[in-house]
């Protein structure tokens, strides 16, 4: 399995643990989630929900909609089994958690992650960005092309940006290890992820 496949079943345990949702509600949660880079489709939902319904994660209750149409629904709810692995799979702190594809998930779900795994997750991402902009500072030279010479600036802001956000984060960590996090599951919006600036400013 893809990472962004483990990633958005992960997105959906997190958020069918606060209450079960039916496909429409469920994939807006999820692109609030996941933000503007990365939209998801009902191609995407559809087939790993039905990955989750065979793994014995989630179940689906059938609903009739209140009004004239009396239209059925399907509604998702977490069972057991997914409550458990969901519980598992929020302490992993490794490289995966740091990523772009898992950051903001993860993040989002600090509330219900222990204080230490929090920590290793920023540290492990502010340590990433910091290698990432100091192969971009490296790498930048000033041409004679305005354009190309505003990408490479803005792409150094932006990850200059996250990495400050990071270290007021870990700070704050610091100074309160009995720290909850969010409460809700839609993260602060950090700077945007200088990859996904990059990609933004090029297409």
């Amino acid at each position: 399995m893809t990472s962004k496949a483990a990633s958005l079943e992960l997105a959906v345990l997190g958020l069918l643990h606060e209450s079960p949702l039916h496909g429409y509600e469920l994939r807006k949660r999820l692109n609030l989630l996941f933000g503007w880079s990365r939209v998801l489709s009902y191609g995407s939902l559809y087939p790993a929900l039905k990955r989750m319904l065979r793994n014995g994660w989630i179940t689906e209750v059938t609903t009739v909609s209140p009004g004239v149409s009396r239209r059925q629904r399907i509604v998702y709810q977490i069972s057991p089994t997914g409550t458990e692995y969901f519980a598992n799979a929020v302490t992993d702190s490794g490289p995966s958690s740091w990523e772009d594809e898992n950051f903001n998930m993860r993040f989002a779900f600090f509330s219900r992650t222990d204080a230490s795994v929090r920590m290793n997750i920023l540290e492990g991402r502010r340590s990433r960005l910091q290698e990432r902009l100091d192969r971009a500072r490296s790498a930048a030279q000033r041409g004679s092309d305005r354009y190309v010479n505003e990408l490479q600036r803005h792409t150094l802001e932006s990850m200059e940006r996250e990495v400050r956000w990071l270290s007021e984060l870990i700070d704050a960590e610091r100074g309160d290890p009995n720290r909850t996090g969010s409460a809700t599951a839609t993260p602060p919006q950090p700077p945007k992820s200088p990859q996904t600036a990059l990609r933004s400013e090029a297409s």
